[in-house]
């Protein structure tokens, strides 16, 4: 019989989710933007992102995390596989200051809604504010002082948090916005009672659709790059 040890609250905080297996899965699906890239994960969490990008060849791998016990984690599991990283403790952008990269990736927290905990995690990570755009519009915002001249993000988005909005931060910065794949993901009761009234109402019937108790939504994985460089 498998001796399975029970986890502990850090694994459950840290437990990869639904968004983060389709954000792998749309990066295997492209070898030749990870092949040789200079990587950055923005929010590395338990860094397993990161471990299947380096699985899958990547010249070097950074990350960053605001949870210092994500970053140890995420140490622990890319050492354990002979991985090669260099992890930061800090808040989004700021520990790279002046870097640029080939491949940036994030499954930044984006859920409409104050900062809870909710089912064990960290309020950092699902709250992502009253409209859900805490992290993701500073994000974009410096993705263009952090890319080479052919470099690209791909990144979770949930439809509904405004992907348009997104697009037309990105057109400011002289980048375009491409949906690389759409993912239907059950939201527990629990977190639909946390998620901002007038967001759940304007977008009830678009992007969030109920079956009698049973909640789902629409969530993209996109790609975001220089104008005139998309696929």
């Amino acid at each position: 019989m498998l001796d399975v040890a029970k986890p502990s609250p850090a694994t459950i905080a840290l437990r990869p989710s639904e968004y983060t297996a389709a954000l792998i899965q749309v990066l295997r699906r492209r070898p030749e933007c990870v092949r040789g890239a200079k990587v950055l994960e923005m929010g590395c969490g338990s860094g397993v992102v990161l471990a299947a990008l380096g699985a899958m060849g990547a010249g070097s791998l950074s990350g960053i995390d605001i949870e210092g016990e994500a970053v140890t984690s995420g140490r622990s599991l890319l050492r354990e596989l002979g991985l090669d990283a260099e992890l930061f403790h800090g808040d989004m952008w700021q520990p790279v200051a002046g870097c640029r990269f080939d491949l940036v990736v994030a499954n930044l927290p984006h859920f409409p809604m104050e900062h809870i905990e909710v089912a064990g995690r960290l309020p950092t990570w699902s709250s992502g504010g009253a409209d859900g755009r805490e992290f993701l519009d500073p994000f974009i915002e410096g993705l263009a002082d952090h890319f080479t001249a052919k470099a690209r993000a791909v990144l979770t988005h949930n439809a509904f948090v405004d992907i348009e909005r997104s697009r037309r931060l990105a057109a400011r910065h002289g980048l375009g916005l491409t949906i690389l794949a759409s993912v239907l993901v059950h939201i527990a009761n629990e977190k639909l009672a946390l998620m901002t009234p007038s967001v759940l109402l304007a977008e009830e019937g678009k992007s969030i659709h109920r079956y009698g108790p049973h909640v789902f939504a629409d969530f993209h994985i996109v790609e975001i790059s220089p104008l005139g460089t998309q696929d």
